[in-house]
């Protein structure tokens, strides 16, 4: 096999693959251009986001049989696309799952006991107590939209902590069980406290978190977004943190992202929007750069987990023949 890494990961997918008998090469400064014009060559591709494998550069593809991204997001590459041309697409959201529980547990933690704050006042030689005093999980109850490997994950970190959780889930049934509360929307509308989404960028989930939707809860909440930034209307969000329905923010994720997440897009176009201004200046925010997943475990974890499922679609490959 012919396997191109148009973005880096651990190398042990990287040597493992060699190791297997398979010509890799790295092509991490490649070029959308140069990709194209390598791609009937290739029988595989690693790929996180930095290059959008859209229709125009799969359809020059003659013999790729399968795209693995590492990392749980498929929005950069065309799987319908892909997979009328047979390509098996493959993405590993098994391994950073752990990570995204962790960092959305610790974000709500630190907002919900003003730890930030908190942290940079006693930096300054300011010891301010009564105005931290913060809230509690126990008691509260945790509304999850979007249940697989994320929303699940995230569900697994709050054990413990003697919280209710609600998950609504549009395409999965049946996944209730002594810590998980499987629910409707309304359901969460009417008892969550705190809010997390968990789901993949479509054109459903676009801007799925807006001001009608976040109007639709009967109690203030907290609201955390580790998914993706275009699930969430940015002018929305401010809106209504600046009006109390949402009592805070974790944004892992932000809307003004590039493509491939490794900077934030048309910097000069929004850098005095109101919004992100607001965002960056605000107490009730705490935000990160699309970190969640992105720990040393998980760096190894994806690429075990690539390696496992690429072997899969090779060895059902030697089989068909």
């Amino acid at each position: 096999m012919k396997i191109l890494f148009i973005d880096t990961c651990h190398p042990l997918l990287f040597e493992a693959l060699i190791a297997d008998g398979h010509e890799c090469t790295e092509g991490y400064n490649l070029s959308y251009e140069e990709i194209s014009k390598m791609m009937p060559e290739l029988n595989g591709i690693i790929i996180r986001s930095r290059i959008q494998l859209d229709r125009k550069i799969l359809d020059k593809s003659e013999n790729l049989l399968f795209i693995a991204r590492a990392g749980a997001g498929m929005e950069s590459i065309d799987v319908g696309f892909a997979e009328s041309k047979n390509i098996k697409c493959i993405n590993s959201p098994e391994g950073n799952r752990d990570a995204v529980g962790e960092h959305a547990t610790g974000m709500l933690l630190s907002l919900m006991n003003n730890l930030n704050r908190a942290d940079q006042q006693v930096r300054r030689g300011e010891w301010i107590r009564e105005e931290n005093r913060g809230h509690e999980l126990q008691g509260k109850t945790v509304g999850l939209i979007g249940f697989g490997n994320m929303g699940s994950s995230f569900a697994s970190k709050l054990q413990g902590f003697d919280c209710k959780i609600l998950a609504y889930d549009k395409y999965k049934k049946g996944f209730g069980n002594a810590l998980v509360q499987e629910a409707g929307m309304q359901e969460i509308f009417n008892d969550s406290d705190i809010l997390s989404i968990h789901v993949p960028l479509t054109d459903e989930t676009e801007y799925f978190i807006n001001d009608s939707l976040l109007n639709s809860f009967k109690k203030k909440i907290y609201f955390i977004n580790t998914s993706r930034g275009k699930c969430v209307r940015t002018d929305d969000l401010v809106k209504n943190i600046q009006t109390g329905r949402v009592v805070g923010a974790c944004l892992d994720v932000i809307e003004y992202e590039d493509l491939s997440f490794e900077k934030i897009s048309g910097r000069n176009s929004f850098i005095e929007n109101p919004s992100w201004q607001f965002l960056i200046k605000s107490e009730k925010v705490i935000l990160s750069p699309h970190i969640a997943g992105w720990t040393f475990e998980s760096n190894e974890k994806i690429a075990m987990t690539l390696l496992r499922k690429i072997r899969v679609v090779i060895g059902n490959l030697r089989a068909e023949k």
